[in-house]
């Protein structure tokens, strides 16, 4: 038998067994905290609550209880309902349904009144400002607020009593939007759902999910919710909303050892609350402007790479017109998706990286202003999240002082700060979330290197190019063998090298 003891010193036997347990502790979720708190730092954001906010904190006992210049709605008899992934315990907002004889369906969503605790300038609110997100990260997500707020006293957990602003909404049997009002409400969480028990009993491949069974009315009402926002979705598509879909990596953990990276996929039950929110976010803006309150809105603009885009187009058969057109685009993609529906997430990542980033810009009353290219409108603004974004919280203050009456609580330039801000930290945020599923996956491709791989080229730019790989499901850069390429592209490529704690997965092409 082989002495290790006796052959080696034992200096280099102790060096080896650190160097193991450090190989280990890679995989240890506190190890990808401290990278995401270091990240974090250097992207300008604040992993960590400061003193202030935290002694603020100390001083609120409970959820909010009423004080408004009008009265509120009691609407907490309705069949409310949370639908929101496994794991969330911050529940901005709540859904439910009602049928009439006519075919139409009477929508409500309901959106946590964050703002009736999280004052304008109070210490809580600034460090919202600073990171104007909740980052979620491989290991561990950043509240943008504490916990004891997001997770309790301002979200819509079950079967508590909590004031939130109502968006209550009139669709016809087509899936257009009749009629909207706004108004604050008490509201009542009956049922707390996931999407993937739902989607699955929807789809009939599980049973009804007892949280639904259990409540008097929630099994037509989810339907119905369903049935509507199919309607809603089909007339979207038809009035050029992209069809588009993408497959997101989504860490496993054993414990704290992370296991595995896997696909994190669109189901039906989503959907309902993609349609919903979609809705709810037009209707915000519409509502802001009838006001004469200006609005802080949500722009994709018309795509700068659309020569790219056509050639893609043209690659798979298809001729698009010379000047940006959503509704030939949607056409391509629904096309596209028929016909090559495993191979349409990579097409979807090529065209969402061409039609270019999200950006909030303000739209001040009886201007005009540039609409959502993706989403084939031209009102929409992000109010749905306030617990987890900031310009919804801003949004829900404009709703609310419109609904109430009251003076405007931010000047125009403080506004177009605050969109410009939110831009910037939202881009830095969401950098860092990319980053830190580097990290995870570099753990789990450290012994992968030299392997082969299908990828599709997701950047190409003065910067690098970068590649996509499905599994797992990440990005990674071509370091070698990227001359001529474009976005859009298909090529093998070898794995050369994984950096765990700068979250980088580099490639080479195979000729």
């Amino acid at each position: 038998m082989f002495d290790t003891a006796q052959t080696f010193p034992a200096s280099l036997i102790y060096y080896c067994e650190i160097t193991m347990m450090k190989t280990n502790e890679h995989r240890d979720r506190g190890f990808l905290d401290e990278i995401a708190h270091r990240v974090m730092i250097e992207r300008g954001l604040a992993p960590d609550f400061p003193r202030a906010a935290l002694a603020e904190l100390e001083k609120i006992t409970g959820p909010a209880i009423e004080t408004g210049a009008t009265a509120l709605a009691d609407a907490r008899n309705l069949l409310w309902c949370s639908l929101d992934n496994d794991d969330s315990r911050d529940l901005d907002q709540l859904t439910a349904a009602e049928s009439s004889d006519n075919g139409e369906a009477r929508i409500l969503v309901a959106i946590a009144d964050v703002d009736a605790i999280v004052k304008k300038q109070s210490a809580i609110d600034l460090h919202a400002r600073q990171n104007t997100t909740s980052v979620y990260t491989a290991s561990e997500v950043f509240p943008m607020l504490p916990e004891k707020l997001s997770t309790d006293f301002t979200s819509l957990n079950f079967s508590a009593d909590r004031l939130a602003v109502v968006i209550d909404m009139t669709i016809d049997p087509k899936g257009a939007i009749q009629r909207s009002s706004l108004y604050r409400a008490k509201v009542r969480n009956r049922a707390r759902l996931s999407y993937n028990s739902v989607a699955a009993w929807l789809d009939g491949s599980s049973p009804i999910p007892q949280e639904i069974s259990s409540v008097a009315g929630m099994e037509e009402s989810l339907r119905l919710q369903d049935s509507m926002a199919q309607k809603m979705k089909k007339l979207r598509h038809e009035q050029g909303a992209l069809v588009l879909e993408t497959i997101e990596a989504k860490p496993v953990f054993m414990g704290d050892t992370l296991v595995n990276l896997e696909p994190d996929t669109r189901n039906r039950a989503k959907e309902i609350i993609e349609e919903f929110m979609i809705a709810t976010n037009g209707i915000t803006v519409r509502f802001l402007a009838s006001k004469h309150f200006p609005a802080i809105r949500r722009v994709v603009r018309t795509p700068k790479r659309w020569d790219r885009i056509m050639a893609i187009a043209a690659e798979r058969g298809t001729t698009l017109p010379l000047k940006p057109d959503p509704k030939a685009l949607e056409s391509f993609l629904a096309a596209s998706k028929k016909t090559d529906p495993l191979h349409f997430p990579d097409l979807s990542l090529s065209i969402i990286k061409l039609l270019g980033r999200g950006e909030y810009v303000v739209q001040a009353p009886g201007s005009p202003s540039e609409g959502h290219f993706g989403l084939a409108v031209g009102d929409y603004a992000h109010s749905t999240a306030p617990n987890r974004r900031y310009p919804d919280l801003i949004t829900q203050r404009l709703l609310k002082a419109a609904i109430e009456g009251l003076p405007l609580s931010y000047s125009i330039e403080e506004l177009e700060i605050l969109a410009r801000h939110c831009t910037e930290s939202e881009d830095a945020a969401q950098k860092v979330e990319r980053q830190l599923i580097k990290s995870a996956a570099a753990i789990l491709l450290e012994k992968r290197i030299g392997d082969l791989f299908d990828a599709i080229v997701t950047g190409a730019s003065d910067k690098g190019t970068w590649v996509r790989i499905s599994e797992p499901p990440l990005e990674g850069r071509l370091e070698q063998g990227f001359e001529g390429l474009d976005v859009g592209q298909t090529l093998q490529v070898q794995l050369i090298s994984a950096d765990v704690e700068r979250g980088f997965i580099n490639f080479k092409r195979i000729q």
